[in-house]
C-alpha cells in the first residue's frame, strides 16, 4: 500500500478531528483509588517506550526523547519535539454492594523538546551532550463519591465524598555520553494540590440540622532531581545490548495546608451559603515524596529488525507523609517487558508503506502502590505501532517524524478485592525530529 505525505495528513487531521469530538464528550474521571497518596500516578514513560510495556531503563535513540533515564540524551543526534496526550476509560467493579461504574478523561501526557548540543572537538573523540526541557503531569486526583445510610434518632444522612488536585513536573535535563558510557540528570520543579471535601446532611421529619461541609486544602512544591546512567556493548553481528539504571532519593516539599469545618446552608440556585464556621487551621508543613529506582536492558538486533528489553523499577511508598500523616500506601514495583519489530529492510520500496511501520507490544506487573488492608495486583498488556510520517532515503531530507500510538489494557485489584478497577487507556504522540541550526552549504 502507498501512503502518500498528503495522505498521512489527512489521517492525522482525522485523528485531532476525531480526539477534539472525544474530548467534547468526555466526562470528568472518578477513581475511589485517587483520593490515597498523590492520586492515580500518570504513566511517565513517553508514547513510544508505553508500547513496550513501559522498558526505559537501558532504551536510548538518536531521535526520541526518554525522560525516565537522562543518561539517554546523550545519545540524541536530532532536535526532536515530542508532545503526547491519552484517553482514559476506567471501569469499577464492586462486589459488596454489586455494582458497576464507567468514567473517561483525556489528558495531555507531556511536552518535551529535545536537543544535541554540537561539540566538534568533542564529537571527533566520541563525546557527546544532550538536553531536554519537559514539562508532565505525575498523578491525579478526582472522585466523588455519594452514600445515603440510615442513622437511629437522625433518620437518613446523605455524605457526599469528593476531592480534585494531583501533581505536576517542569524539568530541565542534560545527558552526556563517553564512548560506550553516559551518564544524566534531570532538575526542575514538582508542585501539586490536594483538595479533599466531605458534605453531610441530615433528613429528619421532626428535627432540622443544619448541613456541614468539612475541606482539606493543601498546595506544595519544590526542587526536584533524578539521575541516571546507561553501558552499551556492540557485538559482531552489530547488535547492540544498553544496560541501564536511574532512581533519586526521598525528597521534602515544602507546602500549606488549610483545614476547615462549618455548618452551611444552600440557596434556592443552588449556592453554597456559610452558617457557622466549626474550625479553621491553616499550617506549613512538608509532604515527603518517596525515593525510587530502576534498572534493566535494552537489546536491538544488527539489522535493526527485532528490538526487545525488560526494567525492575520500585518506589518506596513507605516513606511517604503528607503534612506529618501517613496514609494507606505502601512500598510498589513493576516488572516491565517489551519487543518492537519493523518488517522493512534497507532494499525495501517506499511504496510499501506498512513495512516501514514498528510494531511494539509489551506487558508489566506488580502491588499497586495503595493498600486498603490488601494489596492491590496491577497488570496490563499492551501494543502500539510507530508511523512514519515522511518516508526518506535521501541524505538532504534530515526530517525523521514518527506518529506513536499505544493501547493499553489493565487492571488494578483482583477478584478478592471488594472494589476492581479495569483500565482501557489509548495513547497517541507525535515525535517530531529534524537537524536544527544546520550551517547552510548551499543556497
Amino acid at each position: 500500500m502507498k501512503l502518500t505525505t498528503a495522505k498521512m495528513m489527512r489521517l492525522i487531521g482525522l485523528v485531532f478531528t476525531l480526539l477534539f469530538f472525544c474530548t467534547v464528550a468526555i466526562a470528568q474521571e472518578n477513581s475511589p483509588y485517587s483520593r490515597y497518596g498523590l492520586g492515580n500516578m500518570v504513566p511517565s514513560q513517553n508514547i513510544l517506550t508505553r508500547g513496550m510495556g513501559g522498558i526505559s531503563a537501558g532504551f536510548a535513540d538518536y531521535k526520541t526523547v526518554n525522560l525516565i533515564n537522562p543518561a539517554s540524551y546523550g545519545s540524541l543526534s536530532l532536535a526532536t519535539f515530542d508532545f503526547g496526550f491519552e484517553v482514559d476509560t476506567r471501569t469499577l467493579k464492586s462486589i459488596n454492594p454489586a455494582g458497576k461504574f464507567t468514567t473517561s478523561n483525556l489528558i495531555i501526557s507531556y511536552m518535551q523538546l529535545g536537543l544535541p548540543i554540537r561539540l566538534k572537538k568533542a564529537n571527533k573523540k566520541g563525546v557527546y551532550l544532550g538536553m531536554n526541557f519537559g514539562l508532565r503531569p505525575v498523578s491525579k486526583i478526582s472522585y466523588k463519591i455519594y452514600n445515603t445510610e440510615r442513622k437511629d434518632g437522625v433518620d437518613s444522612m446523605f455524605t457526599l465524598n469528593e476531592g480534585d488536585g494531583g501533581v505536576s513536573e517542569a524539568l530541565l535535563g542534560f545527558g552526556l555520553k563517553i564512548k560506550k558510557f553516559s551518564i544524566g540528570f534531570n532538575t526542575g520543579y514538582r508542585f501539586g494540590n490536594k483538595s479533599y471535601k466531605t458534605a453531610i446532611s441530615f433528613l429528619n421529619d421532626s428535627t432540622f440540622y443544619y448541613p456541614s461541609t468539612t475541606t482539606n486544602k493543601a498546595d506544595f512544591g519544590a526542587l526536584f532531581y533524578n539521575v541516571g546512567t546507561q553501558y552499551e556493548m556492540k557485538f559482531k553481528n552489530h547488535g547492540v545490548l544498553r544496560l541501564g539504571a536511574y532512581g533519586a532519593l526521598k525528597q521534602n516539599i515544602n507546602g500549606s495546608q488549610t483545614l476547615n469545618a462549618q455548618t452551611v446552608s444552600y440557596s434556592v440556585n443552588g449556592d453554597v451559603l456559610k452558617v457557622d464556621s466549626v474550625y479553621q487551621k491553616t499550617a506549613n508543613g512538608v509532604v515527603i515524596y518517596p525515593g525510587n529506582f530502576g534498572a534493566g536492558f535494552y537489546y536491538q538486533d544488527g539489522a535493526n529488525h527485532w528490538s526487545f528489553g525488560a526494567d525492575f523499577d520500585q518506589t518506596l511508598w513507605s516513606q511517604y507523609r503528607f503534612f506529618g500523616q501517613q496514609d494507606y500506601v505502601q512500598d510498589s514495583w513493576k516488572i516491565r517487558g517489551g519487543a518492537e519489530y519493523l518488517p522493512a529492510s534497507i532494499n525495501t520500496p517506499l511504496k510499501q508503506y506498512f513495512q516501514f511501520v514498528k510494531y511494539r507490544a509489551g506487558f508489566y506487573y506488580g502491588p499497586d502502590y495503595v493498600n486498603l488492608g490488601t494489596s492491590l495486583p496491577e497488570y496490563g498488556f499492551t501494543f502500539g505501532a510507530g508511523f512514519p510520517l515522511k518516508l526518506r532515503r535521501a541524505y538532504y531530507e534530515t526530517q525523521t517524524s514518527f506518529l506513536n500510538t499505544t493501547i493499553e489494557i489493565g487492571s488494578r485489584g483482583n477478584k478478592q478485592t471488594n472494589l476492581r478497577e479495569s483500565i482501557f487507556r489509548f495513547s497517541l504522540g507525535f515525535s517530531l525530529s529534524d537537524l536544527w541550526f544546520r550551517r547552510l552549504k548551499y543556497d
